[in-house]
């Protein structure tokens, strides 16, 4: 049977329970996989129909900040902060760098142009997610950004059946079968930000990356 055809499902991951010394491999799978396969691409689309000239933006989620470098490269006028629940996954992401809980955030409203995720939400239910987007888009001045899996058999299979050419983490293959199963359809995302008050609402598709892009004006 394949996997991803119905709803979401929502199981346990291990990298955040691992220590620093253990978490490292895994956390440079997703560098790769972001860099290889999809994540950078869909993020230069996302901000090139999003954004332009000098903006802040916080990276919720963001690890080792390997998106945040991104836009810090294509926008050099960009002040782009990162922030992350757990401390050591932010060792390789650039300063301001913040430790903190994305469900309260530690900064007044409008304290930034945009607020940004990168395979964030799919961790959480859907009345989380709402609430998530919500917090995000208190201290938005502009709109709420996020980046996304598809729930789609293609990537929930990719990781271990190119384990053996690849050299995946086996915590990369075990987490990023549990995230696909996690993840969403389009419309689904649309559905969870309109519910947490974000206006003009859009989430698209992209392939072959198999993320899911969103914009919501505040």
């Amino acid at each position: 049977m394949f996997h991803c055809l119905g709803p979401r499902v929502l199981l346990p991951e291990i990298l955040d329970t691992l220590p620093p010394d253990r978490a490292r491999a895994s956390l440079h799978d997703l560098t790769r996989i972001n860099r290889r396969w999809g994540g950078h691409s869909t993020l230069k689309t996302l901000l090139r129909e999003n954004v332009s000239g000098a903006f802040s933006l916080l990276d919720v989620g963001a690890a080792s900040g390997d998106m945040g470098a991104c836009v810090r490269r294509w926008y050099p006028q960009a002040r782009v902060a990162s922030l992350d629940r757990i401390v050591s996954h932010l060792a390789a992401a650039a300063d301001p760098r913040v430790a903190s809980d994305a469900f309260a955030l530690p900064f007044k409203p409008e304290s930034f142009d945009y607020v940004f995720c990168s395979l964030f939400l799919h961790h959480f239910t859907g009345e989380e997610i709402v609430r998530l987007l919500a917090e995000f888009a208190r201290i938005a001045r502009e709109k709420v950004l996020a980046i996304d899996l598809e729930r789609n058999p293609v990537p929930y299979y990719f990781l271990p059946w190119t384990q053996w050419a690849l050299h995946w983490d086996p915590i990369t293959v075990h987490d990023g079968k549990i995230s696909v199963e996690a993840a969403f359809r389009a419309g689904e995302l649309e559905t969870l930000a309109r519910r947490a008050g974000l206006k003009n609402v859009r989430a698209k598709t992209h392939r072959p990356a198999f993320r899911i892009a969103l914009a919501g004006s505040v």
